[in-house]
């Protein structure tokens, strides 16, 4: 009986809740985004760690689940792109995943992460890839703080065979940014982490941002033990004393990188705290120009909204607006120009907001807001972190066979034929959007206060619950974006 009432309960939330919406990479500077949003910067009080994967494949969401191993045994299903056997340990937490790149968990604790490369030869043919060690660090461990240690760990256990990643670290009450690199020739990787500060939000964009830190303060800053003297020996840094910069002599700068790279991070900076009045002159390669900080206090705490925005940014309401004027493409398309490489792109794989909220219980309180493609024409679902199964449609997804049944294939069909009228069709794609996800936000409290009811007499219907839920609303993006292009085509096909 108690299964049966649930779907009889969520449809009533869903019809009761949700509004009458009427239809009417070459180089690393075109990777990915990432946006960490601290306890205190936020309005709701979450940790947020926000995503996009820019990169060219279909999104397939997945769920890791959790899993108890025998003694001696090797990762199942691991190195997903490295080349090395790894020791399993006795329990594994359940993770939700993109294409084997790993989100949340069961903790709350979320994994971001965007390319810097850095000097050319650090990457080596042998070791764990990046996605690895984020994946594995969230089946094993709570905290951010523990994941750092463990991505380390791994790291110098199995070697490491990429090259620079900066890698966002949440948790329920902190928030990480860590930067390694690997190690040519050698075993292992170098590193360094600092906290960023509560209150404050902070971005990077495929160029390493973590510049000078301190040595000693290791309630905020932790590091690897070799990242000077590596730097040392392979001559990348000469001085006796002196302050030792991380991004300086791991990731020089070029005049494209800051352009396509830095840029974005000024945007972000310069939309969450405009009183800051960021310059331009860095990303413009203005001689001896400051560098942006790593992180600054927001003129307001943010929204979940705020946050989409910020997502779907193309230097909106700037002298490089790519939405108005001569910096669009065909229709004020900001897809059919290069005029600027900006935080929204159609190129996205995925995105996603993690929310950890130290207030509600782990099952309820860390939420996964995704996005398959395009973060400007697409919608955020909510998922729930210790969900036992997700939409499937988010699970279905290759470049070139075409299937209506794929959420990544249907919101990209949406998006690209957009692009043959576009200054009309985008305000009927971004009125679906919104009314969505507002439907989404404000349903919230009501699910929410509904699961914590559960979870007090009955964990694993509060789970079903949450589900249910998150299955259900998956199916109905899925749903509304199909009939969205159809309508489309047959109010704009001439």
């Amino acid at each position: 009986m108690k299964k049966l009432a649930l779907p009889l309960l969520l449809s009533f939330c869903l019809v009761l809740f949700l509004p009458i919406v009427s239809v009417a990479q070459e180089d690393m500077g075109d990777a990915c985004t990432n946006i960490i949003i601290t306890k205190g910067a936020s309005q709701t009080g979450s940790v947020d760690i926000c995503y996009t994967c820019d990169a060219p494949f279909a999104s397939r969401l997945q769920r890791i689940p959790a899993a108890d191993h025998e003694p001696g045994s090797i990762v199942d299903g691991f190195p997903i792109r490295g080349n090395v056997e790894v020791k399993q340990i006795a329990h594994t937490y359940a993770v939700l995943a993109s294409n084997g790149i790993g989100h949340n968990n069961e903790y709350q604790l979320s994994i971001g992460e965007t390319t810097f490369g850095g000097r050319r030869g650090l990457g080596n043919k042998e070791g764990l890839h990046y996605s690895d060690l984020m994946t594995m660090a969230l089946q094993r461990c709570k905290t951010a703080r523990e994941a750092i240690y463990e991505i380390a760990n791994l790291g110098a256990t199995y070697g490491y065979k990429e090259s620079g990643e900066s890698i966002s670290i949440g948790d329920t009450e902190e928030a990480w940014l860590m930067e390694i690199i690997g190690k040519g020739d050698e075993k292992g990787i170098v590193w360094v982490a600092v906290r960023i500060p509560d209150g404050t939000v902070c971005a990077h964009a495929n160029q390493s941002r973590i510049t000078e830190f301190p040595m000693d303060d290791p309630e905020n800053c932790l590091y690897a033990d070799d990242v000077i003297t590596f730097a040392k020996k392979k001559d990348f840094y000469n001085k006796k004393d002196g302050h030792f910069n991380f991004s300086d002599v791991y990731d020089p700068a070029s005049t494209r990188k800051k352009r396509g790279c830095a840029m974005r991070v000024w945007s972000i900076l310069q939309r969450s705290a405009p009183s800051v009045e960021l310059s331009t002159d860095y990303f413009l390669d203005v001689a001896d120009a400051a560098r942006y900080p790593l992180s600054v206090t927001p003129d307001e705490k943010l929204n979940v909204n705020d946050v989409f925005s910020l997502l779907r940014d193309h230097y909106d309401d700037t002298e490089f607006d790519m939405t108005k004027g001569d910096k669009t493409g065909a229709f004020g398309s900001p897809n059919q120009t290069r005029s600027e490489r900006a935080v929204s792109v159609n190129f996205t794989a995925f995105s996603i907001v993690s929310q950890s909220r130290s207030f509600l219980p782990d099952p309820i309180g860390g939420v996964l807001w995704y996005s398959p493609d395009d973060t400007y024409t697409s919608c955020y679902v909510p998922l729930y972190c210790n969900i036992s199964k997700v939409p499937e449609a988010y699970t279905i997804g290759e470049n070139k066979n075409f299937t209506w049944n794929s959420a990544w294939w249907t919101i990209n069909f949406v998006a690209n034929f957009a692009n043959l009228h576009y200054d009309k069709m985008i305000v009927d794609i971004q009125k679906e959007q919104s009314a969505i996800e507002n439907h989404f936000l404000a349903l919230q409290p009501a699910i929410e206060k509904t699961a914590l009811e559960l979870l007090k007499s009955d964990p694993e219907m509060a789970q079903q619950f949450l589900t249910e839920y998150s299955v259900q609303s998956g199916e109905l993006v899925m749903k509304k974006w199909r009939e969205l292009g159809e309508s489309l085509i047959s109010r704009y096909t001439r």
